[in-house]
């Protein structure tokens, strides 16, 4: 006779499909640090237990669309709904869970065949828009340029992430989603500089953003700073829209 934990096993596995799961790099940006949402997994193999990390995951749902399972895995990480997230690439290596033998042993008795393939997506969050309290008890932001070994191909999933969002970062207005509603032009260099892991000369910047008709100066400057405060400015989507006429480009 089946226990209680078989037969709900059984249900979960029988509303996923067993062989497509999505993978979620989520990007997230807080004090001129780019950042990336992890997860925690205890480990035990050979008598010790390891304390690992991976990325946030699952598998897809029957009555799902990919995109539906990706929007999903947002939620139950960051309890954040309608975000930025978008697909990027399909890992299919037969071996991609294989990578290090006590992950596999411990991935092992939750699959129902050995071989997943899993579809990524990247998502771009203000931190400062997240409510920590929401955060999973095994989830933690780390530093997107410490990141360590990552369980399974995760590792992979990660760079290609980072490889794809500074692509989209120079041919669309993506950096808009992670900064505020109001920002100065330096708020908005030391984003780009930590994605892309760079320093850019001020005045190659600054001639750059000057040509932007849909970054609007506001009439508004910082207050209780030190230095001579600042400029904020705004995004216009309906700007951008209107007077592109050819594909973003915001090589420096």
């Amino acid at each position: 006779m089946l226990s209680n934990d078989k037969i709900k096993l059984r249900t979960v596995i029988s509303d996923t499909l067993p062989t497509v799961s999505v993978d979620c790099v989520i990007f997230g940006y807080d004090e001129s640090k780019l950042k990336v949402l992890i997860r925690r997994e205890f480990i035990p193999y050979e008598g010790e237990t390891y304390l690992e990390w991976k990325l946030p995951g699952n598998h897809v749902r029957r009555n799902e669309e990919i995109s539906e399972t990706a929007s999903r895995i947002l939620k139950e990480q960051t309890g954040l709904e309608n975000i930025y997230v978008k697909q990027f690439l399909v890992f299919s290596n037969p071996d991609r869970l294989k990578r290090r033998e006590r992950d596999y042993n411990w991935v092992k008795p939750r699959l129902d065949d050995e071989r997943v393939i899993t579809v990524g997506f990247y998502s771009l969050i203000n931190i400062n828009d997240v409510d920590n309290s929401m955060l999973i008890d095994d989830a933690n932001w780390a530093d997107a340029y410490e990141i360590k070994e990552l369980m399974f191909d995760h590792n992979e999933i990660f760079e290609e992430a980072l490889k794809k969002l500074r692509y989209d970062l120079l041919h669309e207005p993506l950096v808009f989603e992670l900064l505020p509603e109001k920002f100065t032009l330096t708020q908005m260099q030391k984003l780009y500089e930590a994605i892309f892991n760079i320093t850019y000369d001020k005045r190659n910047y600054r001639r750059k953003v000057n040509k932007m008709p849909y970054l609007i100066p506001l009439d508004e400057v910082q207050t209780g700073v030190s230095h001579k405060p600042a400029r904020f400015y705004s995004y216009d989507r309906e700007i951008y829209e209107k007077t592109r006429t050819e594909r973003f480009d915001f090589r420096v």
